[in-house]
């Protein structure tokens, strides 16, 4: 029983950290209304293939250490900011094409890689992998209703950290969602016709708006740097 109940809060867990509105969902849904289903998808597994190299640095205590030099961290926020403001062109411009393009292998797959280069030099994933995910990765007990409501539902919820259950059911719920939200957006845009470029704008828009945090945020690093 602890077992599954381990699996099933990673499985929220998972969903949670990859639903919220940002860059990689952004990507996702470009490449979703535009190339179709298996293209969104396939960006989506790139975001998850970044996760799960992360998993490993955070093991590894690679992540940590990146975290700890301040000059690499903000030479890797930049080039994220930089690598958001050039996805956001190429969204900007598919945006005025045929929704799933030419059915080009080269243009399905290509949003694999945009996600997983992104993702690699995403703060928010180096951040969460550096609190977070190290938290997941050390053995102990977490009672998640008696610390998040009180003492009377101690026992109820109780979640293993560092257990095999808890990185299965976190991608498991990661996986879903990839899985999920492209295919809810390519039915969306079977029943409004104009969805797509919108969608596509959209995205270009979100890319454009955390590309410049982005820098914003490297220029001020190195300037406190300084």
């Amino acid at each position: 029983m602890g077992v599954l109940t381990t699996l099933g809060a990673g499985a929220v867990f998972g969903l949670a950290l990859a639903a919220p509105p940002g860059p990689m969902n952004a990507i996702i849904a470009e490449e979703s209304v535009v190339r179709g289903w298996l293209a969104g998808f396939r960006a989506g597994l790139g975001a998850m293939s970044a996760d799960a190299t992360f998993l490993v640095l955070a093991f590894f205590g690679v992540v940590a250490f990146v975290e700890s030099l301040p000059l690499l961290r903000a030479a890797m926020v930049g080039v994220g900011g930089l690598l958001m403001l050039y996805f956001a062109y190429g969204a900007a411009t598919d945006a005025e094409a045929t929704f799933r393009g030419e059915g080009d292998p080269e243009d399905e797959s290509k949003g694999f890689r945009k996600a997983f280069v992104l993702a690699l030099t995403n703060p928010f994933q180096v951040l969460f992998w550096l609190t977070v995910g190290v938290g997941l990765l050390e053995p102990g007990v977490v009672d998640v209703l008696a610390e998040g409501i009180g003492e009377s539902f101690r026992g109820i919820l109780v979640v293993r950290t560092g257990s095999p259950a808890l990185v299965v059911g976190l991608f498991s719920g990661i996986a879903i969602w990839i899985t999920g939200f492209p295919a809810a957006l390519v039915a969306a845009e079977r029943r409004v016709a104009k969805l797509a470029p919108a969608v596509a704008y959209l995205s270009a828009a979100v890319l454009v708006g955390f590309g410049l945090f982005f820098l914003y945020d490297a220029v001020s690093t190195l300037v406190g740097l300084v």
